[in-house]
């Protein structure tokens, strides 16, 4: 048993919410959120440190009994493919918190560090979720926090950009309820009894049309949390509106929910489906990413630029899993960090100069290297970070994503490299412009760098980059175990699926050695 500690993790920061609520002052509100945000990430820690990397069962498993007249149970385990997506939570929302105490949101910054630290339990819930009720709970519990984020504390059209968040994830949700509801019952069917017990429900025999269906209603529902190409239109707008803690935690984790959603549901519910999706989501996956860098690449508004380019790098996620085999699911997982913490310090980086000049135009820049030096060292290694470079962070899991994505179809490989010349030809282009050249405006030569907070802030994400990119392997052996786990039946219903055809071929063949000949041929043969 897990002795409690997922629990603490999921609920620590919900009980720092209630705190906050309770300060007074200000400054006491912002320090009681952050040290509340402080022990769900020590402990993420101690998780990773005790997390047996040999194992590819869920580890720290606390199961109780919730609502069993209908097979609900309060069940919670951590494996391989959701450790490093915990730790990554955890982190993120104590630097969001850190940068947020410094000026960044002025307003009710009670309700602020109520509504992240609420956002923090759903996130962490639908992780550590086991059991499919308790998850669906945490996924829609992330969702209110994270609108009122955007529409209280947003900028421009965020009333709009938060309603059309909403509704986008509701109707996946809605599909998902359905899709979650009728497993259950075919589950009923199958073994006796209700259950929404994850390990049970991978084993629930269903028809290929009620398979496809449900695929469908899944994918779609994780599709557009992702998002993917063509269901991605609520992204730019949440993404510059959103506060930048709001965006910072939407690139950075919440969209990771929809991958993570492919790895955990939709993939291993339903295999067989899943292999013959492949062609259709390496398909959406590669247009994502040249459409992405492509419209990203148009952008005069610095944070829309970078809202675009999470549309190609999470094409990249998606192609890593839909490579099916573990180099491309691994690197999936790993580009799920990475685009975490680059996109995540990008969106910082971006805040911080809109803090100072109240504008994300890019033409209202240029030449900000001398009047900000520190800002801009910064910036260019987080903006390396996010094209690739090798020795950083996005390095490790592009190259394992396309490998993987080679070795099942060379053709989606050789288009998603395309992808990664075109980000580096936009984010380069951007700096170029942002950082380089004269100073055009007056208010650019007198704008402060970084102030001893701000560099705080950007110092863990630096450090991140550099240690995942020269020594990923802590990492990418916690992972493995769980992902060849998770990619066994997969790889069943490939091989099952290869012998079909195979005996397909073998059928058509013998039919046509066999076809009675033409009257010519017969003619022929007389003669």
């Amino acid at each position: 048993m897990g002795g409690g500690l997922l629990t603490a993790i999921v609920f620590v920061p919900l009980l720092g919410g209630l705190f906050v609520l309770m300060q007074r002052e200000d400054r006491a509100a912002w320090n009681s959120a952050f040290i509340f945000s402080l022990i769900p990430l020590g402990l993420s820690f101690l998780l990773f440190a005790k997390f047996d990397p040999h194992s590819a069962d869920f580890q720290f498993v606390e199961q109780y009994r919730w609502i069993p007249n209908f097979g609900i149970s309060y069940h919670l385990g951590v494996d391989g493919i959701s450790l490093t997506l915990v730790l990554l939570t955890t982190i993120l929302i104590s630097l969001s918190l850190l940068y947020s105490g410094g000026g960044d949101i002025e307003e009710r910054p009670r309700e602020f560090c109520f509504f992240m630290l609420v956002l923090e339990t759903g996130l962490l819930g639908a992780l550590l979720s086991v059991d499919l009720f308790l998850f669906y709970v945490f996924w829609e519990v992330m969702l209110i926090p994270m609108y009122f984020l955007i529409g209280i504390w947003g900028h421009g059209r965020k009333v709009y950009a938060a309603i059309k968040f909403v509704l986008f994830t509701m109707v996946g949700s809605l599909l998902m309820l359905a899709a979650i509801i009728y497993l259950v019952l075919s589950a009923r069917h199958a073994f006796g009894r209700l259950s929404f017990d994850l390990p049970l429900l991978y084993q629930v025999p269903l028809s290929e049309t009620e398979s496809r269906w449900l695929f469908a209603a899944f994918a779609l529902a994780f599709a557009i949390k992702v998002p993917m190409w063509p269901v991605h239109t609520w992204l730019p707008d949440a993404h510059t509106e959103a506060p930048t803690a709001g965006s910072v935690i939407l690139a950075g984790v919440m969209l990771k929910m929809g991958t993570y959603g492919f790895l955990r549901f939709a993939i291993p519910l339903f295999p067989a489906v899943a292999v013959e999706a492949v062609p259709l989501f390496f398909s959406l996956a590669v247009i994502g990413i040249i459409y992405g860098a492509l419209v990203a690449m148009v952008q005069p508004d610095l944070k829309r630029l970078v809202a675009y380019s999470s549309v190609s790098h999470l094409g990249f996620v998606m192609l890593g899993i839909f490579a099916l085999d573990p180099q491309g699911v691994e690197g999936a997982i790993y580009q799920m960090l990475n685009h975490g913490i680059s996109t995540g310090g990008l969106f910082l980086l971006v805040g911080m100069l809109y803090l100072r000049r109240h504008t994300r135009e890019i033409s209202e820049f240029g030449g900000l290297w001398r009047s900000v030096p520190v800002y801009a060292g910064i910036f260019m290694a987080v903006m390396l970070s996010s094209v690739g470079l090798p020795g950083l962070n996005g390095f490790v899991g592009e190259f394992l994503i396309l490998v993987g994505t080679f070795l099942r179809n060379w053709a989606a490989a050789a288009f998603a490299v395309s992808g990664i010349v075109l980000g580096a030809l936009y984010l380069l282009w951007t700096y170029e412009r942002v950082m380089f050249g004269p100073i055009t405006k007056a208010v650019n030569e007198t704008i402060r760098d970084l102030s001893g907070r701000e560099i705080a802030v950007m110092v863990p994400i630096l450090a991140l980059m550099l240690f995942m990119g020269l020594y990923p392997k802590p990492l990418i052996d916690r992972m493995e175990p769980s992902v060849e786990k998770m990619l066994a039946p997969v790889h069943l219903a490939q091989a099952r699926l290869d012998h079909e055809r195979a005996e397909s071929a073998l059928a058509r063949s013998i039919s046509r050695a066999s076809a009675p000949k033409s009257s010519s041929a017969l003619a022929v043969a007389a003669k």
